[in-house]
């Protein structure tokens, strides 16, 4: 063989072993079930593809793919967090009684609600890593706690006339000829964000070893308990800043807003961008993209006249193909 054969033929290896790779990368999934979805809804639907619609779906996604965020990097370390949209009802509640009716300056209300937020997303890393019960019972108990504690504290009141400062991250700017609020490009910079801490800092090396193999982690020397505190409080930071997000797109503070929908929707956003369930595998890109593929099915399920109660349905069913297909891959790599 000569030496421009040996060249031609190591070039078409790289090539395979490239394309093999890009084929193979855990984003690569979601984003093809994306393009088929909105394929479909665009023979649907005459409306779907128009500029408009689209950044409707992106300011209707932005609540959910903001929870979704810490929703991923807890499942990341084979956890759940089943509270995080009633957390972030109570967190918005807060932050909108404090500036309506108690005569708090606005921005320490936003900071308020924010924090208390965090310190539900503190409680739960702590049950974990102190009681080790599973996170799933943790979190469906603080889950009742949130809800009772928006209830009490807003005495089913719904807060309206808020100060413009809450309202600013529903504020649009114009692009392409397309609204597009402040609250989806905030959304954008948080997953730029946390994409970087994952990939490229210790803090996510070990955010994935510890989901990978928790004891395995301990062993070499990670402090497993302090990751497990980082992630949970994450977790309640996203649900503080997705409350914020809430508060501008809807002008009002409803006790009701999130109550079960955002908590059921984080998880399928997590699980439809191909992060494992069994912790240690998945990307906060592919989150970013199920949180669209979500709400793109609401959006055009909604335009061809599907009733909501179907949609309900076919989320159903997509997660469960999910999370399947995530048991089936699992069992493979055993």
């Amino acid at each position: 063989m000569t030496t421009t054969d040996t060249t031609a033929a190591s070039g078409q290896s790289a090539a395979l072993h490239t394309a093999r790779r890009w084929i193979t990368a855990p984003t690569v999934g979601p984003f093809l079930a994306l393009v088929a979805t909105m394929a479909f809804f665009t023979v649907e639907s005459d409306r779907f593809l128009q500029t408009q619609n689209l950044s409707l779906v992106l300011q209707q996604t932005m609540v959910v793919g903001v929870l979704a965020i810490g929703q991923t990097v807890v499942i990341l370390t084979a956890g759940i967090d089943l509270s995080v949209g009633t957390v972030m009802a109570l967190g918005q509640v807060v932050m909108t009684k404090l500036a309506v009716s108690s005569g708090v300056s606005p921005l320490p209300a936003l900071l308020i609600g924010i924090l208390t937020c965090v310190g539900f997303g503190i409680l739960n890393g702590g049950l974990v890593t102190v009681v080790r019960l599973p996170a799933f019972i943790i979190t469906l108990g603080t889950l009742n706690i949130a809800f009772a504690l928006t209830h009490i504290v807003s005495n089913d009141e719904t807060y309206t006339g808020l100060p413009s400062v809450l309202l600013f991250f529903g504020r649009t700017f114009r692009v392409a000829g397309a609204d597009f609020t402040y609250g989806v490009a905030f959304m954008l910079l948080l997953y730029a964000f946390v994409w970087f801490a994952l990939t490229h800092t210790a803090w996510g090396r070990h955010v994935y070893a510890v989901g990978d193999n928790r004891e395995a982690a301990r062993l070499t020397g990670i402090n497993t308990e302090r990751v497990l505190l980082s992630v949970y409080t994450l977790a309640g930071l996203t649900s503080g800043l997705a409350a914020m997000l809430l508060v501008g797109r809807t002008e009002v503070g409803d006790p009701n807003a999130g109550q079960t929908t955002e908590n059921l929707d984080s998880i399928t956003a997590v699980v439809l961008g191909g992060t494992s369930l069994f912790g240690g595998r998945g990307t906060i890109i592919g989150t970013l993209i199920g949180a669209i593929i979500v709400g793109v099915f609401r959006n055009g399920l909604t335009l061809i006249g599907v009733q909501v109660i179907y949609q309900y349905l076919v989320t159903g069913i997509l997660i469960i193909l999910a999370v399947s297909f995530d048991q089936l891959t699992h069992r493979r790599r055993l």
